[in-house]
C-alpha cells in the first residue's frame, strides 16, 4: 500500500498548488494513510462531484475499495481514473490485473500485467512484483506450460527467491 501512496500522495500536492477550493483529495490521501478507507473513498468521491482532478480521485477510491476488499469497486474506479486522464502507470495496472485475479478473471489480469511490464515508470520492485503476478495469474487459469516457462524466467532473473522456489515445487506436482 504505502509504495501507491507515494503516487497519490503527489497528485494531491500537484492538486493543492492548482485551486483554492477545498481539496478533497488531500483529505483523502490523509485518510488513506490513516488507513480510514470509508472516509478517504467518501472524499475522493466529492472531489470527482466537484470535478476537481477526477482521474487522481478515481485512483484514490480505487485504492480505499480495494483496502476495503471490494476488488469490483476498485477495478471500476481504477478504469474511471484512467478514462479521466489520471496516469497510465506501471502501479495502476498492476492493481488492475489484481483486481482482476480477486474477481477470477486472470486473462484480464494478464493483459494488466502485461501493460505494467510496459509502463515506462515501472521500478525494478514493482516490475518483480508483476512478473510473479503474472506465474499467479497462468496459474489460475490453470495453463501449466506457460506458468513453469514465466516461474523458469522468473527464478533466472531473481535466483534468490525463496518463494518462487516453493512454487516451482508446486508446479511440478501439476500437468
Amino acid at each position: 500500500m504505502k509504495k501507491y501512496m507515494v503516487i497519490l500522495s503527489a497528485a494531491a500536492v500537484s492538486a493543492v498548488l492548482t485551486g483554492c477550493v477545498k481539496n478533497y483529495a488531500e483529505e483523502g490521501v490523509k485518510y488513506l494513510e490513516k488507513g480510514k478507507y470509508k472516509e478517504a473513498a467518501e472524499q475522493f468521491e466529492k472531489a470527482v462531484e466537484a470535478d476537481r482532478n477526477v482521474g487522481d480521485a478515481f485512483r484514490g477510491i480505487g485504492m480505499a475499495k480495494w483496502e476495503q476488499e471490494d476488488y469490483e469497486g476498485a477495478r471500476d474506479a481504477f478504469k474511471e481514473a484512467l478514462d479521466n486522464g489520471a496516469e497510465k502507470t506501471g502501479a495502476i495496472y498492476n492493481l488492475l490485473g489484481s483486481c482482476e485475479m480477486k474477481l477470477n478473471d486472470p486473462q484480464g489480469a494478464l493483459s494488466y500485467y502485461r501493460l505494467a511490464l510496459s509502463a515506462e515508470d515501472s521500478s525494478e520492485d514493482l516490475l518483480k512484483e508483476v512478473k510473479y503476478n503474472m506465474i499467479a495469474a497462468y496459474e489460475q487459469s490453470k495453463d501449466w506450460e506457460s506458468a513453469r516457462a514465466k516461474l523458469k524466467e522468473y527464478i533466472a532473473e531473481y535466483p534468490d527467491d525463496e518463494t518462487a522456489g516453493k512454487e516451482a515445487e508446486f508446479l511440478e506436482t501439476r500437468q
